[in-house]
């Protein structure tokens, strides 16, 4: 798991809604999980994600950013 910070909720939120949309599933991550400011996406990465996948993953998040 590789925890990408965000820091505001609605952000992180807006973020993973934004992802799942195109079809990538990086949850949100909030309080009370996590401290208050430090919200966050869960990026699950495994042997079995092709370059291909990451490299899309990679750019719609430079592009969200």
């Amino acid at each position: 798991i590789q925890p990408l910070m965000i820091g505001g909720n609605v952000d992180a939120l807006r973020m993973a809604e934004t992802l799942y949309a195109q079809g990538i599933w990086a949850p949100a991550i909030r309080p009370p999980t996590v401290p208050r400011g430090e919200a966050r996406l869960r990026i699950s990465l495994t042997a079995a994600h092709t370059t291909q996948q990451v490299a899309r993953l990679c750019d719609a998040i430079r592009v969200l950013a």
